[in-house]
């Protein structure tokens, strides 16, 4: 493995912010990952595993050890069920079952970012999780220091949020197994803005081709697919997620759904828009989206201190106004 030291975080990241690595690894299959990963733990030097830099809010002061920049590539089907190489392009997955008539993942094309990131965040958009199609995630655990398959159960799925997610120190993942659907008609659609969109009810289906077509458009409508000829694109995506409250704490006009028992789910970009953030809201280098609310975007020379700074003062007008802690989405990171 080549190891550079000519790279900064921000060349990593679609936020684009971030400081200078000490060494950046790139590993193109799962034992050059393990391999790096065991070299920096053996050695004591911080590490930093990076996919595709979509939902990290890197430092400014950059990375004083080891970054491994997940590279690993591939896709082996068995029936219907797919096993994918971490650092495969999410996206280029997306379309491989749509190509294949595979239904599950349709609704989430457009996400940035590498297939390794999903299970830690459990990915969701427009009524599909990554959980509902997940077998098995095969990890190095950094504890035991020896490889493990982990079941959807010990995953412990969750809104937005997984174990892989709540012990980041642990689990490096190396492959995602998931078990799709066969056939050319999508899973049944369960958010309305697609449905509507598609000409479809709720519940009902649409050929898989025409739902990746429309959930493409609906992302790029709202500066969430990457083109560097697009600012609104200099984003982690949703900055921040629909937060879950007890039904008591229901906040008049906000739009919420079910949430489970006895709680709801608000509509963070409605908290976000309704506490003084529109669309279009900046504060020196970053601000909101043009197109969306709850992105925050950044441009040339911004850090990631002002960034978070900007996150912290819509996170306290939120609380203010309306008595509901918005929670970031994109993991700050911190050596």
């Amino acid at each position: 493995m080549q190891v550079r030291r000519d790279v900064r975080l921000a060349d990593l990241t679609t936020l684009a912010v971030g400081g200078p690595i000490d060494r950046l690894l790139e590993v193109t299959d799962a034992d050059e990952l393990v391999a790096a990963v065991r070299d920096a733990d053996e050695a004591g030097r911080p590490l930093l595993v990076l996919g595709g830099g979509s939902n990290v809010v890197a430092p400014d002061d950059g990375w004083p050890g080891d970054v491994v920049a997940v590279r690993t590539r591939g896709i082996v089907r068995s029936g219907n069920a797919l096993t994918v190489q971490a650092g495969h392009d999410w996206d280029e997955l997306v379309a491989f079952t749509v190509e294949n008539d595979l239904a599950g993942m349709e609704a989430l094309s457009g996400i940035p970012g590498s297939t390794g990131a999903t299970p830690v965040q459990n990915v969701g958009a427009y009524g599909q999780e990554v959980a509902q199609t997940i077998t098995a995630v095969r990890v190095y655990d950094r504890t035991e220091k020896s490889e493990r398959i982990l079941s959807p159960d010990e995953c412990g799925f969750a809104y937005r949020d997984s174990r892989l997610k709540r012990d980041p120190d642990r689990f490096v993942v190396l492959d995602v197994t998931f078990a799709l659907h066969p056939g050319k008609l999508s899973r049944p659609v369960g958010y309305a803005e697609l449905a509507r969109t598609l000409g479809v009810e709720l519940g009902e289906t649409a050929p898989l081709a025409d739902v990746r077509d429309v959930v493409i458009g609906l992302r790029r409508g709202k500066g969430m697919v990457l083109d560097p000829a697009d600012p609104d694109s200099r984003s982690a995506g949703s900055f921040f997620t629909n937060p879950i409250v007890p039904a008591a704490q229901a906040v008049d006009g906000c739009p919420a759904w079910p949430a489970g028992e006895g709680h709801l789910k608000l509509s963070a970009a409605w908290l976000v828009q309704s506490a003084g953030f529109g669309r279009g809201t900046r504060q020196g280098n970053v601000g909101t989206s043009s197109r969306h609310s709850l992105a925050l975007t950044t441009e040339p020379g911004a850090t990631a201190a002002e960034l978070l700074a900007f996150a912290d003062t819509i996170i306290g007008a939120v609380r203010e106004q309306f008595g509901v802690t918005l929670v970031p989405e994109p993991t700050a990171v911190r050596p």
